[in-house]
Formats: C-alpha cells, structure tokens, sequence
C-alpha cells in the first residue's frame, strides 16, 4: 500500500495476559506506538514541531492473538482527507501466517504544541501520508 507505514511488534512475557496471550491494552498501546512512529518518520520536520496528535476516539476489532516471543506486522495508513481537526488512521496487524489479527479506526485530533488547542488540518500536513493522484 502506497504511504502506508509498516513496523513489527514482538510480545514479550510483560504483554501476556491470564489467557497466555497479548493483553487488549498492549494492542491499544501499538496501535499508538505505530501511528506515532509514522508521523516521526513522514510528517515534516516543521510541522513536528508546531502540532502533536492525540486519540479522540478506538474502534477495535479482535480477531487473533499471539503468545510470547511471537510477532505481528503492523500496518497503518490515513484513508481519507481530514474534517477540521481530525483525521482517522487505519491499523491493522498481521500475523506471520498472514492472517490479520487486530484491525482498528481511530480518529486521532491535531493540536497546537504552543496552545494546547486543536489545530484545524491542512491539507499540506497530510499530504505526505497520502496516495498522490497518480497512484
């Protein structure tokens, strides 16, 4: 997927919850660690460090899970324009059968790093994370 981001995630024996498996909570915390990496690695400099994001609003679908010592892909991309000072992100994690285990929308507000305040998007903050017309 074009301006997609991509990051492997390994559960630990921390992340193992009673039921010998990764705890919801570490998927929610991933889903965070991945959308922040992308922006670390994607957005332009000036913009790191006029805005940060943080999370409005998880939607999470629970399909599979993975023990300790075991890994899932995650993947994240922005499907669509942003609505004022909001935009929703995509998650979805693999595991290494290829079957998809976690997928989650999230909507995530853009706030001013001066004032605390929410930022309306414009469009050339997400321009970067988003397919050009040609692809």
């Amino acid at each position: 997927m074009k301006n997609g981001f991509t990051r492997t995630f390994t559960a630990e024996p921390a992340h193992i919850d009673e039921l010998g498996h990764v705890n919801n909570s570490v998927w929610v915390q991933w889903i965070q660690d991945l959308a922040t990496a992308h922006w670390e690695a994607v957005a332009a400099p000036a913009h790191q460090e006029l805005y940060f994001w943080v999370v409005i609003r998880h939607e999470i679908d629970y399909r599979g899970n993975i023990a300790a010592g075991e890994s899932a892909l995650g993947t994240t991309y922005i499907p669509d324009p942003a609505k004022g000072a909001k935009s929703m992100r995509v998650a979805e994690f693999t595991g290494e059968a290829g079957k998809v285990l976690v997928s989650a929308r999230t909507t995530w507000a853009m706030l001013d790093r001066e004032t605390g305040r929410l930022a309306r998007v414009r469009p050339e903050v997400l321009a970067p994370f988003q397919p050009s017309a040609a692809d």
